[in-house]
């Protein structure tokens, strides 16, 4: 005998649904709980000399990690089919967010860069936002057109338009590095979603073109683009970050030099706590736990996509989709990230998930890693009632 669930799923009588993911739940707290650890750690002799406060960094990443968590707590009690048909507002809302930021007088002016609104005594970066939602948003797509997608115009082109009005918006901020994820993200979920394979090479090609052109025109873009193939031909300047990174990972061999131990981060390493945490990581923990950072991000990506199999096998298409763009998205960015620290691409000013300081990229995080949960948790609960 059965009974009906929530949701329109089924399950018998008396028993229970079925528990959230226990492998992402683990990866999420244990990457939250290093970030609060090695941003402290980054941070103290910064917020020290610059805020008169040596814990200010460390109370500000801890409160944004509850709060993620709340967000992430909140995801995961909401319904999929809920964010299916919030997509293409959720798409106008960031769009309209990038466009606010452009506005002189609103917007926050750090390092050459107007990315933030303020709001208060925390800063929104709606750039952060716009990846999730532009991910939400292709899912849907991909489910709607879903007897097109072998169209060029409607399988590829449309969202291509939507991405490049989209990376506009970002390259006038500017901010290259999140126009790069969600472009990655964006055509690979186009790609998986079933698109012809021609089409998407002849769009990626386009793609690629394109940002090498934006590349060459800019003797910004070109700096971050060339330091990073020899830093040391110009460490004090174009190449100062990146050597000074490397120097770190250098420093902490095997088994770093302690944590805390770290010298990088006193004043040498811009960006310690934000965009080069991982390099202060390496150099106080070492190479064990550079490889196990990964090992828990290659966790975090092989699990989006095993719950994609789940819910494409219990008939949830659009949740296949959005586990799928939400595993590329967090893995891509983290790759990038880490791929920067070492010197295997060039700058770009992306934080780690879950371990950068960064209010909007932890809730972002967290708001992913939740519908992920969600995702998992309804695909089971489908497959598990129909056999009861």
């Amino acid at each position: 005998m059965s009974a009906v669930m929530t949701a329109g799923t089924t399950r018998a009588a008396g028993r229970s649904r079925p528990a959230w993911d226990p492998w992402l739940l683990g990866c999420t707290f244990v990457l939250l709980a290093l970030g609060v650890i090695m941003v402290y750690s980054a941070s103290v002799a910064y917020a020290d000399r610059e805020m008169h406060n040596s814990v200010y960094f460390l109370i500000r990443h801890a409160a944004y990690a509850v709060l993620g968590v709340l967000f992430m707590a909140f995801t995961m009690h909401t319904r999929v089919r809920w964010w299916e048909k919030a997509g293409p507002f959720l798409l106008l809302l960031g769009i309209a967010s990038l466009c606010v930021v452009l506005v002189p007088g609103i917007s926050v002016h750090i390092n050459g860069s107007s990315r933030w609104i303020r709001l208060g005594i925390v800063n929104l970066q709606p750039s952060e936002f716009m990846k999730l939602f532009m991910v939400v948003y292709v899912a849907g797509y991909l489910v709607r057109k879903q007897e097109s997608l072998k169209n060029f115009t409607q399988g590829i082109v449309m969202v291509s338009l939507v991405v490049a009005a989209i990376g506009l918006l970002l390259l006038l901020e500017p901010d290259m590095g999140s126009f790069v994820v969600i472009t990655i993200t964006v055509f690979s979920m186009l790609f998986l979603g079933g698109v012809r394979f021609w089409h998407f090479m002849c769009v990626l090609g386009a793609g690629i073109g394109s940002m090498v052109l934006l590349t060459f025109i800019s003797p910004y873009r070109m700096a971050r683009a060339t330091s990073f193939l020899d830093p040391w031909a110009d460490p004090y300047n174009t190449g100062f970050q990146l050597v000074q990174a490397l120097i770190a990972f250098g420093r902490g061999e095997w088994f770093g030099v302690g944590l805390g131990a770290s010298v990088q981060k006193l004043f040498y390493l811009p960006a310690a706590h934000t965009d080069f945490v991982f390099a202060v990581m390496g150099e106080e923990l070492g190479l064990i736990a550079v490889l196990g950072v990964m090992a828990v991000f290659g966790i975090v990506i092989a699990r989006a996509f095993a719950i994609a199999r789940q819910a494409e096998a219990a008939g949830q298409i659009y949740g296949s989709r959005l586990a799928q763009g939400l595993g590329l998205l967090l893995g891509s960015q983290a790759m990038i990230n880490m791929g920067v620290n070492m010197g295997l691409l060039p700058t770009k000013g992306l934080t780690l998930p879950f371990v950068s300081y960064g209010g909007s990229s932890m809730i972002v995080s967290c708001i992913a890693m939740g519908l992920l949960l969600l995702i998992g948790r309804e695909a089971r609960a489908s497959g598990w009632g129909r056999a009861g």
